[in-house]
């Protein structure tokens, strides 16, 4: 899994959560430049992406990620929850969507949906 978020608290904070159930964070990124270099590079199952970040926003790294490698399902974690973005983030391709502030529960609830929900999109 690769985690994805401007605030450095926020990254740790969700690796802790994530390997509380002893799921592999293979790596982490601050911006949206980094992201898209770190999923060419690890290809990673998942994605937790925040959507503002410097250089490029979560929905731009979202929608580029579902052209570069459909195969990886992202779930976004943003405080900025409101209708029009979790809207746009599903339609994007977003596998789910956590409003910040977030508890550990919330985070693996969604995170295991995903990873048993074995559905892969195509496009």
């Amino acid at each position: 899994m690769l985690v994805v978020d401007d605030d450095s608290l926020m990254r740790e904070m969700l690796k802790a959560i994530l390997r509380s159930e002893e799921y592999h964070v293979v790596g982490e990124a601050s911006n949206g430049e980094d992201a898209l270099a770190q999923c060419a590079r690890l290809k990673p199952k998942l994605v937790l992406l925040d959507i503002q970040m410097p250089k490029m926003d979560g929905l731009q790294v979202l929608e580029a990620i579902r052209q570069a490698q459909p195969e990886i399902k992202i779930i976004m974690v943003s405080a900025e929850a409101t209708m029009d973005k979790v809207t746009e983030a599903i339609k994007k391709g977003a596998a789910g969507f956590v409003v910040k502030p977030f508890n550990a529960a919330r985070v693996l609830d969604k995170v295991l949906e995903c990873v048993k929900g074995k559905a892969v999109h195509g496009g």
